[in-house]
């Protein structure tokens, strides 16, 4: 991956760091043995000539021979040596800028594989948008009735699949004249009679009154002044909600029921 060519390329450049210095230290050792060359050559030189003039014995005179031969088998290895540093020093670098394009190779590799993982990611996203089409989920607990599909049918956007009644949330629509409005008001105290259970008094309580007539929301609503001479009552709806949630009975009251309410005003009953 690129962490490990990254690696190779730090190793790499260490390798050719030691290979730079070597010829550093060949081209230093080699101008030290130049200076040994020409002191051994210019020796050799004083002592030829001493030994022309028989000032000195034929041993000093090869002695001074034999260090300047030295002297310069010396310097022509030390040359060859910086040859072969040289030549290091030279496929190390080579080696350096090869991992570097394999570097480079390896981080658009990375990048392609990136691209493909956002692609597959972007995939799954949309699998899992899909998959949660398949679920239909309530506004609210309730139980289900009137359910017009069957098991394995193709429901299409928009259709009527049944009808939910909530459980957690029951109330009575009581539809009071209007002339026995003048002493309700919401909070006041009820007793409801459910017809289905007439031995049985549940408490409620008014907790709002509705801001239009009944007849008002009809399709044709009723208008008095259009000159009949009967005047028509209207319904006001009232709100009637349940106090005592932990009634026995309330796991069996079913929306439709008919019911009758006694409103606790402040006077007397209604």
């Amino acid at each position: 991956g690129v962490l490990t060519s990254n690696t190779n390329i730090i190793t790499s450049q260490a390798g050719a760091n030691t290979a730079l210095a070597s010829v550093a230290t060949a081209e230093a050792n080699i101008e030290a043995a130049k200076v040994q060359v020409w002191r051994a050559q210019n020796d050799f030189q004083r002592y030829d000539a001493l030994y022309k003039n028989q000032s000195i014995t034929k041993q000093q005179f090869e002695q001074a021979q034999a260090a300047k031969e030295t002297a310069e088998r010396q310097l022509d290895i030390l040359v060859e040596q910086k040859k072969v540093a040289e030549k290091q020093a030279a496929q190390v670098a080579q080696q350096v800028n090869s991992t570097r394009t394999q570097t480079k190779v390896s981080e658009s590799q990375k990048d392609v594989a990136n691209a493909n993982i956002q692609q597959a990611q972007a995939s799954l996203d949309n699998a899992k948008l899909n998959l949660s089409y398949t679920i239909i989920t309530a506004a609210e607990d309730g139980k289900a009735s009137k359910v017009n599909l069957q098991n394995g049918q193709l429901v299409q956007a928009g259709q009527s699949l049944f009808s939910l009644t909530t459980v957690h949330n029951t109330w009575v629509v009581a539809n009071f004249k209007e002339t026995q409005m003048e002493d309700i008001r919401p909070g006041q105290k009820v007793e409801i009679d459910v017809d289905a259970y007439p031995s049985h008094k549940f408490e409620g309580i008014v907790e709002s009154i509705s801001p239009a007539t009944g007849g008002k929301f009809a399709l044709l609503p009723p208008d008095n002044a259009s000159g009949n001479f009967v005047k028509t009552v209207q319904r006001i709806p009232v709100k009637i909600t349940f106090t005592d949630k932990n009634d026995e009975l309330m796991d069996l009251l079913r929306a439709g029921m008919n019911v009758v309410v006694d409103v606790h005003t402040n006077e007397n009953s209604k």
